[in-house]
Formats: structure tokens, sequence, C-alpha cells
């Protein structure tokens, strides 16, 4: 049997591309119609040479834009001398790159892993083993309390806490031992809360919920409670982490050390899948040999890669850049207001929108910033969400939403 030919790639347009994915690649994503070919810096280019503003910068896996010369370079001189040894030796890489992010994060030890997912599975068992043999809780009796509209991955685990239909759904059984309060209630989070407990899990600022911010008190009120009721505060820090909010971590808004903190996306640079607990030693020192692994985990590559991302971050530059633009993105937000936004939240270069339902939904709207050349994401009903990469400009921010404004005053 002759198989099929296939169109060189270089000769198919956006649409052949669209629609050659249709049949052979699973439909877990609905993404907007754009096929990015290159990209550098804020800016990415599609296949017909068309140029869009990125103002998602990949969910913050791209903090540090597209192709970050720092990031290229290290990883091109790691390329050239060693990308994998699996786990299974020691590698000359891995050592300074949990040293500077133990360092960076103000705690003790670090558990690389690659995805985000992966750092909050890790994170998970790692809670779990602490209560066993730490504070005594019998055996498979652990729990661990979480929050309503939290996401934190897409896992088994992971959407048995979930409260999105959508990503439960026919995806039973679920993995027990959760209790899920309302976020930003500290009062509901004391009473779920009993001598079973594991650790509270939560995003500091919730990202996929539409970039939810708790009451100022709300984390330090946390982390007050777990230090009194002896249980541990895991913070996931995948999203919020690694400069978006103005500082190194959402926590540091309130002062709080979590005991566990979990990064992904911006720590790989936007070339590699890199992700890590980061723990008090008490706490990760639980882990002996065989009871937790990873092929990639903390490989050459990614230990290069990560090791660079905490360089730029050691600078401060990227949180300064955050806090000073996020006040523009703040003041051009709230001009906005009465004119297709019905309100806002937002911190350091981060924001979800809501918008006006009369005007469209959150995917109308980011189809019709997309035929203007700005790239964003929506998340639920007429909520999209903004977070440009953290070398945007103002110049460039501020043409972003002159071009929000225009596509919500003048319609589809």
């Amino acid at each position: 049997m002759t198989a099929p030919t296939r169109e060189p790639a270089s000769a198919r347009t956006s649409a052949d591309l669209i629609r050659a994915e249709e049949p052979v690649l699973a439909h877990n994503y609905h993404p907007l119609p754009v096929v990015v070919a290159r990209a550098e810096g804020t800016w990415v280019e599609d296949v017909e040479g068309r140029r869009y503003l990125d103002m998602l910068a990949g969910y913050s896996a791209l903090n540090f834009g597209h192709r970050h010369p720092v990031l290229i370079e290290a990883a091109h001189r790691q390329l050239d001398q060693l990308t994998l040894t699996s786990r299974a030796f020691h590698n000359d890489k891995l050592a300074e790159f949990a040293e500077r992010l133990a360092e960076l994060t103000g705690l003790d030890m670090v558990l690389p892993m690659n995805t985000g997912a992966e750092a909050v599975e890790s994170g998970i068992k790692v809670a779990r083993k602490w209560a066993y043999d730490v504070k005594g809780v019998p055996a498979d009796q652990a729990t661990i309390v979480v929050a309503a509209e939290n996401f934190h991955g897409r896992t088994t685990t992971i959407v048995s806490f979930s409260t999105d239909e959508t990503a439960r759904a026919g995806f039973g059984p679920f993995t027990p031992g959760f209790r899920i309060v309302p976020y930003n209630d500290l009062a509901a989070l004391e009473a779920a809360v009993d001598e079973t407990t594991a650790a509270v899990l939560i995003e500091p600022i919730q990202g996929e919920a539409g970039v939810i911010i708790p009451d100022a008190g709300y984390l330090a009120g946390v982390r007050e409670l777990t230090r009194r009721k002896g249980c541990l505060f895991i913070a996931d820090e995948i999203q919020s982490g690694l400069g978006r909010t103005g500082r190194t971590l959402a926590v540091e808004h309130e002062g709080v050390v979590p005991d566990v903190l979990l990064l992904g996306k911006a720590l790989g640079g936007g070339i590699v899948p890199v992700s890590a607990v980061v723990a008090r030693r008490e706490v990760l020192g639980v882990l002996r040999p065989g009871e937790h692994g990873s092929t990639f985990g903390g490989n050459p590559l990614a230990a290069a890669v990560g090791t660079a991302v905490v360089e730029l971050l050691e600078t401060g530059e990227f949180q300064r850049r955050a806090t000073e633009l996020g006040v523009v993105l703040r003041d051009g937000l709230t001009e906005l207001v009465g004119k297709g936004v019905v309100g806002f939240r937002a911190r350091g270069l981060w924001a979800g929108v809501d918008v006006d339902p009369a005007i469209g939904t959150g995917r109308e709207i980011s189809e019709r910033l997309m035929r203007e050349g700005v790239l964003a994401k929506d998340t639920h009903g007429s909520t999209i969400r903004l977070a440009p990469p953290l070398t945007i400009t103002a110049d460039e921010l501020r043409s972003a939403l002159g071009t929000l404004e225009k596509v919500l005053t003048q319609g589809a």
C-alpha cells in the first residue's frame, strides 16, 4: 500500500494546518485559529507572516518573552555538552540549579520535575508522606484541604478535587482524601482542618478561575492557621510565581513563606518543561531513594535553563517591570470600565477582565482581538486573561489596551 503524499509544511497555509490537525490530534484544546511559526520577544508571527502581540505568554510559561537571548544561549551551550543522563547518575548542572532556586525562594530543598501537574502530584505525595512519618496520621487517613474553583492540573488525582465539571465529567472514579472549601474563606478553612490534615493546598491567586485575588490578610491567615494546626501550607505558584505579580512569589505580597512551594511554567524559560517542589528540609527530607522519581526531572538541559531563569530573577529587573507596568495595565483597564468592561482584577502584569456579556463571550472577544493582531485567551464566561511577557514595553501594553477598547466599542 502506497503511503499518502503530504505537502511540505512550508507549503501549507494556516487553514491547511488547522484542517490537518483535525483527524490526527486529540481534541483536548480549543485553540484560537492562529498558527504560530516564529516568535521573538513579545511578538509572534503566523505562517503567512502576520504579526501578533502576545498578551498571554503561554499562561506565564513565557514570562521572559519568546527566545530570550540569555536563555537561548544557556540552552545552546548545554546542548553542545550534555542533555540527559536520567537520575541514575549525577550531572554537573543540577546542584547549582537546586542551590540557587532554594536561595531565591527562601527554602531549603528542591525536588526537580518537569510539568506543573507533576509538581502538584509530587507535592501531594510528599505532604502525605510527611503526615504519616512526621505528624503521625494513621496510614491512608491523610487529608488535604483545597479551595473551590481551583486549577492545579489535569491528572486523575488533581481533577478529583476540581469543582470544574468540564475537567471532571467522565474521568472518575476519583482519588479520595481531599476536602474542598470556598476560596478566601478562613473560617471555612479552619473548620475543615483536623488531626488528619496533611496540608492546605491553594493558589495564592487563582489563575484559571479568572485571576481571583484574595482579600488582604488571607494568605497570612492561611499561614498562621496551618502553623497552629500542625499541617503544611502548600502554595501553588506555577502561574503566579517567578515575577508575574511584581514579586518573585505572589505570597511575598503578604510576607508569607509556605512550607512547600510548587513552581513550573516560567521556570523552563519557554524552552523546556521544568517544574519543582521546593520545601523545608524536614518536609522534603521524608523522601527516600525509590519512593519517587522522574527520568527527565533535573536533567542537565533543564537544570541549565532553570539556572539561567533564576539568574534573571536574582537581578530583580523583571519583578520591577511587572510592578511598574502593572500600573499601566491597571490604569488602562480602569479607563475601560463602562466601555465594555464591567470589572477586572489585576496584580502585576496579570489581569482577569470581565466583559459585558451583551458584547460577547470571552472566546468571541479573544477572536476579535486576534483579528486585530493581539493574542489573549478567555476563561469562564465573558472573562479574558491578560498576562503578557514581562519584557513588554509600556507602548506595546498601551497598544494592546487600545485594541481591546476598539473591539469592545466597535463590536464584532
